[in-house]
């Protein structure tokens, strides 16, 4: 898959649909939806929900991130908002606001929470 870059000294709003990799460098208001990975540059400011198979930040997230099969806070990253993944890798040095359910396909989160009901 191609990967588009939105620049360090570019700032953007609006919404990303589709497929391919994104990596953000700047600043993007909006949300993100697409079949591929999302990659936040340390430095990059990304304000939104998120959509994506692997998402790696090392910037500062302020939203959530939904159904990922991977995200990777790194060292600096910030994220504020919920994350539900397959996976969470957290490094020292990040920071997190929010809750996390991690470790769960969709179909065993879903059967838990009608058992609950």
């Amino acid at each position: 898959m191609k990967e588009s870059v939105i620049a360090s000294d570019l700032t953007i709003e609006g919404k990303i649909v589709g497929s391919g990799h994104v990596r953000i460098a700047g600043r993007f208001k909006g949300d993100v939806a697409v079949d591929g990975n999302v990659t936040l540059d340390t430095g990059a400011h990304l304000e939104g929900q998120v959509k994506a198979s692997v998402v790696v930040v090392g910037g500062e997230l302020l939203g959530n991130i939904e159904n990922a099969k991977r995200v990777e806070l790194l060292e600096g990253g910030v994220i504020s908002g919920d994350v539900k993944a397959g996976s969470l890798t957290v490094a020292a040095g990040s920071r997190m606001r929010g809750q996390v359910e991690f470790g769960w396909d969709g179909t065993e989160a879903r059967a838990k929470s009608v058992g609950n009901a």
